[in-house]
């Protein structure tokens, strides 16, 4: 009896304890160690939410749901705007913006639609481990949709981007559903930069609001020089390690799946995690906005936090009642907009002498971030990580893997795609092929160096 009383204690006091930390555990916990962003790399961030939230406008002369000081657009520079009529719900409905003041065209992709049927059939058409795709795993249903947003718009942002001088950033952005659309379509468009007119890997960049869970961890790291996640305090999307299917199969009984998804991953080791190659992570490097603090009522000065995490990725549900809010692309906007003027402002209180990080020094900075990055991911042994020896430079060609054959086709093809893309379109179904068989080749040789090395 004494025995069972003693084993009854020692559960209940180890319960009580997981329950004490889980409910102290807030979002502020996952970046409490990462440096501030400084306002020049955030700067683009609130103009983006803005062109995000464009695209619920039906007209941008007479807005009816404008933000707070409006859009800040001149609807004259919206080339394009695209509708679920005219997406056949293939895609989230999307806007393209030539901002000729900043020199940047915006292709711009809406979220969720709780209405539309087509939004749940894009979520649900995956599995996981179903899409292989440049080494890792991606979403499928979210990567046909970027391709076929391609073979729709590419040879309008190809047309655009060369008329304005070649001078121009090519962005494209999206909030949670779009957001995953437009990681995925910026790494197709990253390996095929010749495709749209040979653009600079520099002049490409992605800004994910809300982002969904897309692509497996080697990629995430790896692409995180061009993409950006943006993630506001508890947002629940990038903290679910569910995939995207089964929370949108449980989506009227949301509480009752976080809280089980939170009770089933505390008992799952951090290195399981990180060795199963076909879970699925927020992409890029994360800008995390912190406004609330454990036990404090209200909302307090937004910071921004940003970083290349690897292990520790998000990967904690937070207990908040703030977790769908947070998710709102209203939110993200208001709270990204404050957190820009507070950055703004204490920088201008300190002009007086010289800043204390130079904008050179921070764009280096950036860059051994993410060389640093790759490394971790490599010691850590995460499936299909590349070093950074590994990683191609801007003057080297993408697709080049000579030891395959797959890889001396795609040579060949590249010779030629000038040629090609003048006379007719790209299509990108073909195009992204390419990496599937790239993919498929790799994992062949990495299994035949496992079964020697054995």
């Amino acid at each position: 009896m004494s025995v069972s009383c003693g084993l009854e204690c020692v559960v209940v006091l180890g319960f009580s304890r997981w329950a004490w930390k889980r409910c102290t555990y807030v979002g502020s916990n996952d970046s409490e160690t990462w440096p501030l962003a400084t306002p020049d790399e955030f700067e683009p961030v609130p103009r983006v939410c803005r062109l995000i939230l464009a695209v619920y406008e039906t007209d941008l002369r007479n807005p009816q749901f404008p933000p707070d000081g409006g859009y800040r657009l001149n609807p004259d520079w919206v080339l394009k705007r695209v509708t679920y009529e005219q997406t056949l719900g293939r895609a989230p409905p999307y806007i393209i913006y030539a901002d000729h003041d900043r020199k940047e065209i915006v292709l711009a992709i809406r979220g969720l639609n709780l209405a539309k049927e087509s939004d749940y059939k894009l979520l649900l058409n995956n599995r996981l481990g179903m899409q292989m795709f440049d080494g890792g795993y991606v979403h499928h249903g979210l990567l046909k949709s970027a391709v076929w947003l391609l073979n729709e718009e590419s040879e309008t942002l190809r047309k655009v981007w060369e008329d304005t001088g070649r001078e121009y950033q090519m962005i494209f952005a999206g909030h949670s559903l779009g957001s995953g659309v437009a990681a995925l379509l910026t790494i197709v468009v990253v390996n095929h930069r010749d495709r749209l007119g040979g653009i600079p890997r520099s002049k490409v960049r992605c800004y994910a609001a809300a982002p969904a869970r897309c692509m497996s961890l080697n990629l995430a790291v790896k692409y995180a020089d061009v993409i950006h996640s943006i993630v506001l305090q508890d947002d629940f999307l990038p903290r679910t390690a569910t995939p995207l299917e089964d929370i949108f199969k449980s989506i009227f009984c949301l509480p009752c799946l976080l809280f089980l998804v939170c009770l089933r991953d505390t008992f799952i080791p951090e290195g399981r995690k990180l060795r199963d190659p076909r879970r699925l992570y927020a992409p890029g490097r994360m800008y995390h906005i912190v406004e609330r603090k454990f036990c404090r009522c209200g909302r307090f000065p937004p910071e921004v936090r940003t970083a290349i995490p690897v292990d520790g990725r998000f990967e904690h549900i937070v207990l908040s009642c703030n977790a769908t809010s947070d998710h709102g692309i209203l939110w993200i906007e208001r709270e990204s907009e404050k957190a820009l003027k507070i950055m703004r402002e204490n920088k201008s209180e300190t002009m007086t002498v010289p800043p204390k990080i130079q904008k050179f020094e921070r764009m280096q900075t950036i860059e051994k971030e993410h060389k640093d990055a790759l490394e971790r991911a490599v010691s850590l042994n995460i499936p299909h990580a590349v070093s950074t020896a590994d990683e191609p430079t801007e003057n080297q060609e993408t697709e080049t893997e000579p030891e395959t054959e797959p890889a001396q086709a795609d040579n060949e093809d590249s010779q030629n795609t000038k040629s090609e893309s003048s006379t007719k379109g790209t299509n990108w179904d073909e195009v992204v092929e390419k990496l599937y068989r790239r993919t498929e080749s790799g994992t062949l040789i990495l299994k035949k160096e496992t079964d020697t090395s054995q």
